[in-house]
């Protein structure tokens, strides 16, 4: 019988962008050989989902030139359209809100897409194959470029989750809505992406689930309506956030157990690196995460076969 796929995907880019930067450092890329360590002793192939900044780090291309290389990894694309050339203003202050590729006008958003394609391919010498958009910002025009440029795998999509409340543009509105969109990979709806349909771009969601029963999520939402509030029920990621590796692997469990042939982590790559992000702010904190994910990853090694999202989608497609 086939084990599922563990799928590990990590945002590669700049030092902590929770902050309101003027500027990017990408002192993390000097982390993640640790983390690559632990990924191969549990013979998991990490996905470092590359954004510009990191894309032109020495240290970081020498880094993922290595893991293409031994075929113990995958490098994709990721784009945070605010500073991915080429650069032209959308807001009067882009660093400040970081506004969405989805907020760009269609030239922009092709040119953008185009522009980081060709970098990553040019400087990892592969076809770029599998991408995350930005701050989970997806829509029809963009899954259309990507099918046009030859990727395979998406995994953009966060089920059960609304971004409409997560300002880009102060004249935008908002993130993507992926509340009722489906949980298992499916090949997009060029048309509709939140349905199943006939293109080439399998779509891989984020493993969520809810925190709470059906029962007491329908409570709590009649509750905050009486209250004039409209919010999305509360969800657990397979995402560690510190202390939280029972949580994680109760994730795990749920996801397989609603029938899913795989199991999809994530974590920026800044979250490695202490100060790196608000989550993991000292040494300590990282020696936290570490032990997590010795538990988390101990617990998935006769579970789960570990793959890349490009050997996911040769699984699915037979190819």
């Amino acid at each position: 019988m086939t084990k599922p796929a563990f799928l590990i995907t990590i945002d590669t880019e700049g030092d902590n962008l929770w902050q309101k930067h003027s500027s990017i450092t990408t002192e993390n890329a000097r982390f993640l050989p640790r983390f690559q360590s632990l990924c191969e002793k549990y013979r998991f192939k990490p996905v470092y989902l590359t954004n510009y900044e990191m894309a032109v780090d020495p240290f970081y291309v020498e880094f993922a030139r290595d893991v293409i290389a031994r075929g113990t990894g995958e490098v994709g694309m990721h784009l945070h359209a605010w500073n991915s050339p080429p650069e032209v203003p959308l807001t009067d202050d882009d660093w400040r809100y970081k506004p969405y590729l989805i907020e760009y006008p269609d030239v922009q958003m092709r040119e953008k897409v185009e522009f980081m394609t060709h970098l990553l391919e040019d400087t990892f010498q592969t076809k770029m194959v599998s991408h995350r958009a930005g701050r989970w910002a997806f829509d029809e025009r963009y899954a259309r470029l990507l099918v046009e440029l030859g990727y395979q795998v998406d995994c953009s999509v966060t089920p059960k989750v609304d971004w409409r409340t997560a300002k880009g543009a102060p004249q935008g509105t908002g993130g993507t809505d992926y509340r009722h969109f489906p949980y298992h990979a499916y090949f997009m709806d060029e048309n509709d992406i939140s349905k199943p349909g006939t293109s080439s771009l399998l779509e891989v969601p984020m493993s969520i689930q809810y925190k709470h029963s059906a029962l007491i999520n329908t409570l709590k939402q009649g509750y905050d309506r009486l209250r004039g509030k409209i919010r999305s029920p509360s969800v657990n990621w397979l995402r560690p956030a510190g202390g939280n590796v029972d949580t994680m692997k109760r994730v795990v469990q749920q996801t397989l157990e609603q029938g899913s042939d795989y199991v999809e982590y994530m974590l920026h790559s800044s979250e490695y690196m202490p100060g790196g992000s608000p989550t993991f702010k000292t040494e300590a904190e990282i020696e936290g995460l570490y032990d997590d994910l010795e538990a988390l990853f101990s617990s998935l090694q006769n579970q789960c076969e570990g793959m890349t999202l490009a050997e996911y989608y040769q699984r699915k497609t037979g190819v």
